[in-house]
């Protein structure tokens, strides 16, 4: 019997942080009421001990409350920042590249009239179709795409996006895992079938000796409970400065009119900052094509 296809672990990492900060974290600023039902019960229970407050004494329960902690104090600058960016330019397309358990189809109002498409792996996208049956609203048009072979214009094309329309474009988390080939070739695609007036709203993380170590540092105490890592298993690929990645994006058409360090963000919106350093090295670069 084949086994339901699981959602990465990033994934639900990212959607677990989401979980937890939801209107407990820059409430007013931040909300994400579909991050909770997109969860697992197993993959709520760490959420729960993290909106409770209260850490748990055994070593791996405390290993993954200290996880999902620290993912929520990135995704609200990050989250918010990227939200911004839509509100600001809207397009009557979006589409979310590697979308994961991303809710913007139903959580956002200002989508209710844009046709919004979710670009990701054919084994995720059917994870993600189980986990949202209940989610209320309108869903956003899955694109199964094979990024390796399949050629994400087509691809798009065959499930009614349009290239004479403006879109919105949202890559965020998915660079580090991508080899800088790999992104180059996808800021050309996206290129190609973007209208005047499209934004692309890309989230990269600089280079840092720093947060290199650190997730050896979190696979070495992963390893202690016996369990492997998400970062073992889902490497970092490439990291950017903030000029190499404004470079690609102009020798490709577009012009970089944001570029904001989610440290800034965070400082902005008077949030903790416990987690300076890696809010530190990661970026959201907005771009608009003339």
């Amino acid at each position: 019997m084949s086994r339901t296809p699981r959602a990465s672990r990033t994934a639900v990492l990212v959607c677990q942080g989401r979980a937890a900060a939801d209107a407990r974290i820059a409430p007013g600023r931040f909300a994400d009421p579909t991050a909770l039902p997109l969860l697992r019960p197993d993959e709520r229970e760490a959420v729960q001990w993290v909106r409770d407050g209260v850490p748990p004494q055994k070593w791996q329960q405390r290993l993954d409350y200290e996880t999902v902690r620290a993912a929520a104090e990135l995704m609200v600058p990050r989250t918010i920042a990227i939200d911004d960016a839509i509100r600001a330019h809207p397009s009557p397309q979006l589409v979310i590249l590697g979308a994961g358990l991303d809710g913007r189809a139903w959580r956002m109002p200002e989508l209710a009239e844009v046709t919004v498409f979710e670009a990701d792996r054919p084994a995720t996208q059917q994870d993600k179709r189980d986990r949202a049956g209940d989610l209320p609203g309108t869903p956003p048009r899955f694109v199964p795409v094979d990024f390796g072979r399949d050629r994400l214009a087509e691809t798009l094309a065959a499930h009614g996006h349009r290239a004479d329309l403006a879109t919105t474009w949202i890559w965020e988390g998915v660079v580090p895992y991508l080899t800088r080939g790999e992104v180059v070739a996808t800021v050309a695609e996206l290129a190609a079938c973007s209208a005047p007036g499209s934004r692309l709203v890309v989230n990269f993380q600089r280079p840092a000796t720093s947060a290199t170590l650190g997730r050896v540092v979190a696979r070495l105490l992963t390893a202690s409970t016996g369990r492997s890592s998400v970062w073992a298993n889902e490497p970092w690929r490439s990291t950017w400065t903030p000029a190499a990645m404004a470079a690609v994006l102009t020798r490709h058409g577009y012009r970089v009119t944001r570029d904001e360090n989610l440290l800034d963000t965070a400082r902005t919106l008077a949030l903790p900052l416990p987690h300076a350093r890696s809010l530190r090295h990661s970026q959201v670069m907005v771009a608009d094509r003339a």
